[in-house]
């Protein structure tokens, strides 16, 4: 049985619609105007257990909107959902036990006190046997590198810090399904990674599910193998990460550096130059036609190192949400 389950899911919001302008707020009053607004459409898909997969889109495509649905925080228009075999908007005390869901923006621990303190509180909230506690809140502070930390106060923490303790009270109750919205938001590359590092190593130890959103294509790379993106509310890829860069990777990327001074003038007649750095250059060719333009280009021109690889995910997530908007 799949860990969570999503037929048809939607959520449309009615939103009051006001002009600028004293008037207009006075005609507001007595006749006030609306508008839907469609934050998730039909969205359909299954996640098994232990998967990590990431749910990609732009901003206001309805990411957040289906996260909080299946932790049960709001209730859909349209569309029915089981997570971890409950409904997720019932919320049952048993469901709740077994989720987290940790938000990048959103702060879960007590600013002034301790992050041990509110470890504390979270022991008490999930009535925690005190040894499964000690022993569980041991091995999240030695797999995060933070166990002389947890005594100080959460403000003088650095961000990353901070994120780790986060995702230690998160993780004190055993979650078996872990919803996370943008957790490394803000921070830096190294603090990223060992979130990233942190989050695989717990998904190996314990084969929790998790579900993901991030801006950060590293985190997706380093952590997902399976990728949802959806645009607008509607889900419009589901499958490998891989499968994302055969359907939308239409190009490859040649990178040149040649033997002169500076790349020639010509390579524009084999390729779209998308850099030039003095003897290094940069050339999207079409994924059929990489063989054949490498074979005139080291015909031609004296190349000291060539080497072919396919452009940033980033740019092909991009290609993916453009069709979304098109379709």
């Amino acid at each position: 049985m799949p860990i969570i389950e999503a037929r048809g899911l939607s959520k449309t919001y009615r939103v009051q619609q006001k002009k600028q302008g004293l008037v207009n707020s006075l005609r507001a009053l007595v006749r006030p105007q609306y508008k839907e607004v469609h934050a998730v459409v039909d969205v359909s898909f299954t996640v098994e257990a232990g998967e990590m997969v990431a749910f990609l889109g732009p901003n206001g495509a309805g990411k957040t909107t289906t996260l909080k649905m299946l932790a049960g925080l709001i209730f859909p228009s349209r569309g029915t959902a089981q997570a971890l075999g409950f409904i997720p908007w019932e919320r049952h005390d048993a469901f709740r036990r077994q989720f987290s869901l940790i938000m990048g923006q959103k702060n879960q621990l007590w600013w002034d006190l301790p992050a041990a303190d509110s470890f504390h509180l979270h022991k008490e909230i999930y009535s925690l046997p005190a040894d499964q506690f000690r022993a569980t809140l041991g091995e999240l502070t030695e797999l995060f590198g933070v166990e002389k930390l947890t005594q100080q106060p959460v403000r003088e923490l650095s961000l990353g810090e901070r994120m780790k303790m986060e995702l230690i009270a998160a993780l004190l109750h055993q979650p078996r399904l872990l919803l996370l919205d943008e957790p490394t938001i803000g921070l830096d590359v190294v603090a990223q990674v060992k979130i990233q590092n942190c989050l695989r190593e717990y998904n190996r130890q314990r084969g929790v599910t998790m579900l993901l959103t991030s801006h950060y294509m590293r985190d997706v790379e380093a952590l997902c193998k399976r990728v949802l993106v959806i645009n607008h509310g509607r889900l419009i890829f589901d499958g490998a990460l891989s499968g994302i860069v055969e359907k939308f990777g239409q190009e490859k990327l040649i990178r040149l550096q040649f033997a002169g001074q500076d790349a020639p003038a010509e390579l524009a007649e084999f390729g779209r130059v998308t850099r030039r750095d003095g003897p290094v250059a940069d050339l999207k060719v079409a994924r059929a036609e990489v063989a054949n333009r490498l074979s005139l280009l080291l015909d031609r021109f004296p190349i000291a190192d060539v080497s072919v690889e396919d452009p940033p995910l980033e740019e092909t997530i991009a290609k993916v949400f453009e069709v979304g908007a098109d379709g």
